[in-house]
């Protein structure tokens, strides 16, 4: 009687941490909340910062490969809710103008088109947790294998409802050569100002029955989303040349150089930063910024709005980095009204509540506070006025001889198809 009492004393404890266990689990896990994808480069939740999506060995380029080569592309992201997710991700074929293309995945995916990410590690000894995921794509189970503009979505537990992260990428296929070149603005008011590029175009062996409809040209700035131009109609076209030179396009202000800081180390503030404090949270106020838009040109070095995870303090700068909240200030007298945004590569220059300043009367300055990991940050002030114009240069003013990269990708839609191949892509600095 005494040993079957005693069996059913444990059994029942058994019982009890089991329950316990499977509640605590409940509790702890709570699944990521379903999202509408959108056709951009967007991080979907507020807990999942620090996003690189580059080449592999060619840190923060244009996420650019080559078609049915071995270019690969490597994508990492912390997520601050610190526990192991099982996220997926996929790809979506689309149009030169992020549409996604009347293609089904056998058509532009070869292989299966989802995997599970299965790199990850804990942060180690950081007063904010995170996990560190990271994944490198194409793998030998899913590569695209047509040419053109993709979609990388990733999500929790293959449900792509669940969206955590979306990033835009190019595959190449080389069919037309692309020939560059930067001068300064034919227009005499804004020559000391703007940077205008003209391009001569080889299509090669491929052929073109109408280039002013088949033919578009897109040149970006910075990799910036906010400061490109689209030219669709050549100039001149000789047989197997376009020529794009017309004086009024890919016209583009020279801007400033970016504003920059360092905050590889939290034992010992560079001179960007004016003060690091830590407590429960790490906690820096940079250095208050001058309004330069009517100063005239001074020549500093820069990352052209990059972003670099870094840590001189600790071995791992991926995992052993901790995120600080970073104050930026603006002095500004002139610009009180409508709002004024900090931006940079590291949130992908997207304007929203969480990186838009506040005008503070007393101080006669712009502020705003941001959550970033250790590293380098270039950055950049953008202001939006009531009726919605966007002037990304108010506070630095444009000058001619910064020093800027233009991506410059050709896409070419081919008769009796519906989807734009991109054909070309060169880059070219001053």
């Amino acid at each position: 009687m005494k040993i079957w009492l005693t069996v059913a004393v444990m059994l029942f404890a058994c019982l009890t941490v089991m329950a316990q266990k499977q509640k605590k689990k409940r509790v702890n896990r709570e699944r990521t909340p379903q999202q509408e994808l959108v056709y951009d480069n967007i991080s979907y939740l507020p807990t999942i910062k620090s996003v690189q999506f580059y080449p592999v060995d060619q840190e923060n380029a244009l996420p650019v490969i080559e078609l049915h080569s071995n270019d690969q592309l490597m994508l990492a992201f912390d997520d601050l809710r610190g526990d192991v997710r099982n996220y997926y991700f996929s790809m979506v074929h689309c149009d030169a103008d992020w549409k996604p293309s009347r293609l089904s995945p056998l058509e532009y995916a070869d292989g299966f088109n989802e995997e599970r990410i299965t790199d990850y590690a804990p942060s180690v000894n950081t007063l904010q947790p995170y996990t560190h995921y990271r994944v490198d794509f194409p793998t030998s189970n899913i590569k695209p294998k047509l040419a053109g503009n993709y979609l990388l979505s990733v999500y929790e537990d293959a449900d792509k409802r669940r969206l955590i992260i979306s990033r835009r990428f190019y595959v190449l296929a080389p069919l037309m050569t692309i020939s560059p070149q930067l001068v300064p603005s034919v227009a005499v008011t804004k020559r000391h100002s703007n940077q205008k590029i003209n391009l001569t175009v080889n299509t090669a062996g491929l052929t073109v029955n109408n280039p002013y409809q088949d033919i578009r040209i897109l040149a970006m700035q910075n990799q910036r989303p906010d400061v490109q131009q689209w030219l669709t109609t050549p100039h001149f076209v000789n047989d197997n040349q376009l020529t794009y030179n017309d004086n009024k396009t890919f016209d583009f202000g020279g801007g400033n150089e970016f504003r920059y800081f360092d905050l590889r180390s939290l034992r010992l503030a560079s001179g960007q930063v004016a003060n690091i404090r830590l407590d429960s949270a790490a906690h820096a106020v940079l250095v208050t910024d001058e309004n330069y838009r009517e100063a005239v040109y001074a020549s500093t070095f820069d990352e052209n709005g990059k972003f670099f995870v870094r840590n001189q303090d600790k071995a791992d700068a991926d995992t052993e980095s901790d995120y600080v909240w970073v104050t930026f200030s603006l002095v500004d007298e002139a610009t009180t009204d409508g709002a004024v945004y900090v931006l940079g590569a590291f949130n992908n220059y997207v304007r929203d509540e969480s990186n838009k300043m506040t005008y503070d009367v007393k101080t006669k300055t712009w502020q705003c506070t941001l959550l970033l990991k250790q590293g380098l940050y270039d950055y950049a002030y953008v202001h939006v006025d009531a009726a919605g114009t966007v002037d990304v240069s108010f506070s630095d003013g444009n000058h001619f001889e910064t020093n800027n990269t233009y991506q410059i990708l050709l896409y070419n839609r081919r008769p009796g198809t519906t989807w734009d191949e991109l054909v070309g892509f060169v880059e070219i600095s001053n």
